[in-house]
């Protein structure tokens, strides 16, 4: 599990808790012209997309996947890294069953919440075909993906969902950026020495970081940051997506307790927006692409309030590698 990563709320659960815990499945797409028995999707891209369906008419059967409108960016390649804005309905029905289109959660001046994924690699929101079906499409476009829940989540459906396996499920995604960043990049340069009273830090290559906490030190109560290694990149802009490779420890015993290397490489998440942790929003906004960064995060901006966590309590120290942003 990425413990760097909050707690969502209802709105991005609402598709992961309640019809899946993972996605699986080949595609087997139909592609074309909108025709009866395929929702119809109307509005701006930028903007939360209507969807209808003709009145008395019965879906498809068949799982279609259409371009609803193209967008200008480059084309999204297999492996990307993409941020995405979405919706989905089940034919008949009037709720939103989840999506990204819910209002920001920690300010009018917050950027919205949006999923960043990587392509061919599973999400926690969306089914791999539903996800599939963005690469090779530009970005800025809008895509429409509709099929039976059996077909798109599989043997993934949770049945407690009140969703069965023929019931016909209308995703329409909005990728909003992609790029190409290497999962299994790192930080390059010297590294600076931590300052007094903050962590040791050795990162080996393609490896988790070894943190070493000073002994006899106390917590500090507020947020702690050091750039460890400085990038030439751009600077890290709230509502991005980040890419990066981390390693977490925690201050009261030094004992690792998540990495990216753990998972295969680099993770991905929206910064800026309540997200992740108050630390990273905090510490990694205005960073600057290439940069290395220890954060040492007190429990009132890590898991504090949320006191079923594991880290509830827990002061948590990062190394962060800046790898790219979407």
């Amino acid at each position: 599990m990425n413990y760097t990563m909050k707690r969502r709320v209802a709105a991005l659960l609402a598709v992961p808790a309640l019809l899946f815990t993972a996605a699986c499945g080949s595609d087997d797409d139909s592609n074309g012209d909108a025709e009866a028995g395929v929702a119809q999707v109307k509005g701006k891209v930028g903007e939360k997309p209507e969807i209808s369906v003709p009145k008395d008419g019965k879906p498809s059967q068949k799982t279609v996947t259409e371009t609803v409108s193209e967008g200008s960016g480059a084309a999204i390649k297999a492996s990307d890294f993409v941020r995405l804005d979405w919706t989905v309905k089940k034919w008949g029905g009037d709720q939103d069953l989840g999506g990204t289109w819910a209002a920001p959660q920690t300010g009018a001046k917050t950027p919205k919440q949006q999923s960043v994924e990587q392509v061919g690699k599973q999400s926690q929101q969306l089914p791999a075909k539903v996800l599939e079906a963005v690469k090779g499409k530009k970005a800025g476009s809008r895509i429409l993906v509709q099929g039976t829940a059996g077909d798109l989540i599989g043997q993934n459906l949770n049945p407690s969902s009140g969703i069965t396996a023929k019931d016909v499920l209308i995703w329409v995604v909005d990728p909003v950026g992609a790029a190409a960043v290497d999962a299994k990049g790192e930080a390059e340069g010297e590294q600076a020495a931590t300052e007094a009273g903050l962590p040791e830090v050795k990162a080996a290559s393609q490896k988790a970081a070894t943190i070493t906490v000073p002994k006899g030190v106390k917590a500090p109560k507020d947020l702690k940051q050091q750039v460890l290694i400085k990038g030439k990149g751009k600077k890290v802009e709230a509502g991005q997506g980040l890419v990066a490779q981390y390693t977490g420890v925690k201050w009261e015993d030094g004992k690792k307790f998540d990495s990216s290397w753990d998972h295969g490489g680099a993770t991905a998440f929206q910064i800026g927006t309540g997200s992740v942790v108050q630390g990273w929003d905090k510490g990694l906004v205005g960073k600057n692409v290439g940069d290395r960064v220890l954060l040492v995060i007190p429990p009132s901006l890590g898991y504090g309030a949320s006191p079923s966590s594991e880290l509830a309590k827990n002061t948590l120290v990062f190394v962060v590698d800046i790898l790219g942003t979407v």
